[in-house]
């Protein structure tokens, strides 16, 4: 770019921000972006600063972004991982914190050992750690995509597809979370083009055929006509759907053809003008019943408003979609139109998706896809049974409900009354429920399977909280079992730990407390032997003598606990707390339980320290799930039997026969509950005592 480039693209951007004292930070930033980019080129041989300088300007010009500091991040994005000389440090000294936060975010992982999967995962996850203090900088990654996709023929092939598939999975699923359609549909086209290169143009033949039908001059000469007959102003358009339209979010696939391939775009003055508008569409191409909605009264999440009506028209389906200009231009640009990141005070919305950045960015447990793709699914309108509205993803549950109206109350959630009848947290909601939350005074322990059932990212954040406390809390105590057995092995005693320079030791680990600490080693993030050492030299003695590697048998803990989200039995060998010799791999998503042969294991490379043996306290560990034993070959008289002479634990709830009925000898199912590990240890003995074939998987 030129001198005369770079100032007719400062005249471009003075139109959308003026020149005044506030825009001083962003015309800095040019100058600076333009002096660091020097020499850099793209692959298409283009100067580089080309790029930043479009990302800016789609940000301005496309996305109605006119924040001078969100418009100097996106001129200066690529400096710190493009640009040696160039730290976080320089761009706060000369930018400001709030600039150096945003390119901080939009910069990518430079150094990492692991394949480049994992490279991908960790690149996603910075980025929504970024966004979840500074949502903005995905609005900026999103404008550098975008700009990206624009130019990716001069790509390689091989690129062009990755670059593809990454914008289907990640980057045009989050616009249209944040409400930017216009920005979605672009990306979503440009992206399946290059993904399906083929199919793609054989759709958009078909596309060119839907918009040259001739229906559609007749169509909107006789609304023109009858809207302005009845003195509405009114500017119509068609909106046939593009490659975007026909893509499967879900099975990654492009569909051959669309129920309602064309919307109807009536743009009217002013708001009550749109009702009119609607009366009059629908006098003269009647509605197809209960396809009315009413987006004016009740906005989407993302601030979009209209209304829409769904018609039939020479067999035909077509959306006919009623807004005035402000509202038409808030429906492409979302939330993010006229962005203040010195807004104090956001609103709930933004506020919920730095939630969904939150736990997608530190809990590697969640799968991005599963929880954009919920953020981003068309909506369902519940009420309270005092007639507040509920605005909630398809497929939402009695849970999203109860966290959409507040905290607490999801967290005490028990189920729901739908009408007549009473149902469980898990229940799907469907479109008009009237529902009515029940609560217990304590938190309710959701099982790990509730996370996925839950639909919004509010009811997702909130149990992977809950979650990662539950973990937080037996970690803790595993890291306090594990720490005073292997200082016992180097002669040193536990209560050294209380002792004055402790807590240059917890400096030393960049830890926050001692509870920290032991969380730490309960996890397996933690070096026992650096930390023992340390220990020793800092609290007990200084001493150049090397620590001998330890050997023998492992670390033991003592569980009380089955809860699946802190112990997880591995599919490999499927240990249950029953078995003897059960070793347990220390992590951050809690400990996984092998046998000690088992197989895989043995595959694993890991040091001593990193496993424990695991056994349990049977008589303080609770058993909540209902367990089922399944009894291969017997009569009746013999299983009734063997269920009349079992421990008092035995509480039977369900005795059913299996199999093919034909059977002489059938099989069955012996459902049942049990107080603790104690009284299943008991009804396990029972079977093995008999000499009945039998079956029995726990059930955490």
């Amino acid at each position: 770019m030129g001198q005369c480039n770079l100032e007719k693209y400062r005249l471009e951007m003075a139109a959308f921000i003026g020149t005044g004292a506030e825009t001083s930070v962003f015309y800095e930033a040019l100058d600076f972006a333009f002096a660091a980019h020097d020499g850099q080129m793209r692959k298409s041989g283009d100067p580089y600063i080309i790029h930043p300088c479009a990302t800016a300007r789609i940000l301005a010009e496309e996305m109605d972004v006119h924040n001078c500091e969100i418009l100097a991040a996106g001129l200066l994005h690529d400096t710190i991982e493009d640009v040696e000389d160039i730290t976080p440090e320089v761009i706060r000294e000369k930018f400001g914190p709030n600039v150096e936060a945003i390119v901080v975010g939009c910069t990518k992982v430079k150094h990492h050992s692991g394949d480049k999967q994992a490279l991908k995962k960790l690149v996603h996850r910075k980025l929504f750690t970024g966004a979840a203090v500074r949502p903005e900088v995905m609005v900026v990654k999103l404008a550098d995509r975008m700009h990206n996709l624009r130019t990716l023929g001069s790509m390689p092939r091989h690129k062009r597809q990755r670059i593809a598939e990454e914008t289907l999975d990640f980057y045009a699923p989050l616009a249209t979370i944040l409400g930017l359609f216009a920005l979605k549909r672009e990306l979503y086209t440009r992206a399946l083009s290059y993904k399906f290169p083929k199919q793609g143009q054989k759709l958009r033949q078909h596309i060119n055929r839907l918009e040259k039908n001739p229906d559609l001059v007749t169509l909107t000469s006789n609304l023109n006509k009858g809207l302005s007959a009845a003195g509405l102003k009114a500017q119509i358009s068609v909106r046939t759907k593009g490659l975007w339209g026909y893509y499967d979010v879900r099975n990654q696939l492009l569909k051959k053809a669309l129920e309602v391939p064309q919307e109807i775009l009536i743009t009217v003055q002013q708001r009550a003008s749109c009702y009119q508008a609607l009366g009059f569409v629908n006098e003269l191409y009647p509605p197809i019943p209960r396809t009315i909605r009413d987006f004016i009264a009740n906005p989407k999440p993302t601030g979009y408003q209209g209304l829409h009506a769904r018609a039939i028209i020479e067999g035909n389906k077509y959306l006919f979609k009623i807004r005035t200009e402000d509202m038409a231009r808030r429906a492409q640009r979302g939330l993010v139109k006229d962005w203040n990141p010195n807004e104090k005070k956001q609103g709930r919305f933004i506020r919920e998706i730095q939630e969904m950045f939150d736990i997608l960015g530190n809990n590697e447990a969640v799968s991005y896809r599963d929880m954009i793709a919920a953020g981003g699914r068309k909506e369902i309108y519940t009420y309270t049974p005092q007639g507040d509205l509920i605005c909630l993803p398809v497929n939402s549950v009695v849970l999203d409900f109860a966290f959409r109206i507040h905290t607490d109350i999801g967290h005490t959630c028990t189920g729901a009354i739908i009408g007549d009848r009473k149902v469980e947290p898990d229940q799907i909601l469907r479109d008009g429920n009237v529902v009515r939350i029940l609560r217990r005074n304590q938190p309710v322990n959701f099982d790990l399977s509730m996370q996925h059932c839950c639909q919004t990212p509010r009811a997702r954040s909130e149990l992977t909280k809950v979650f990662r406390k539950r973990i937080q809390a037996v970690s803790v105590e595993t890291g306090r079992a594990v720490l005073e057995q292997e200082m016992r092995r180097y002669g040193l005693s536990y209560d050294l730990l209380e002792q004055q320079g402790m807590e240059n030791i917890l400096i030393y680990f960049n830890l926050a407390s001692q509870e920290e600490l032991l969380q730490e080693v309960g996890q397996g993030q933690l070096r026992l032997r650096e930390l023992i050492y340390e220990i020793r030299n800092g609290l007990q003695m200084r001493s150049s003598e090397i620590l001998p590697q330890p050997t023998g048998i492992l670390n033991r803990i003592e569980l009380t606990t089955v809860d699946p989200v802190v112990v997880k039995s591995s599919a490999c060998c499927k240990p249950t707390p029953l078995d003897k010799g059960s070793v347990g791999l220390l992590s951050r998503r809690g400990i996984s339980l092998h046998c000690k042969d088992c197989f895989q294991l043995k595959k694993l490379k890991f040091q001593r320290e990193d496993v424990v043996e695991v056994r349990w306290r049977f008589s303080a560990t609770p058993v909540k799930k209902e367990q089922k034993i399944n009894i291969l070959s017997a009569t009746a008289k013999r299983v009734f039997k063997l269920i009349s002479l079992a421990p008092e634990a035995l509480q039977v709830t369900n005795v059913l026969r299996t199999g093919n009925k034909s059977t002489a000898v059938p099989s069955w199912e012996v459902r049942f509950t049990v107080i603790n590990l104690q009284g299943l240890k008991r009804i396990i003995r029972h079977l093995d005592r008999s000499d009945l074939r039998y079956s029995f998987d726990f059930e955490q």
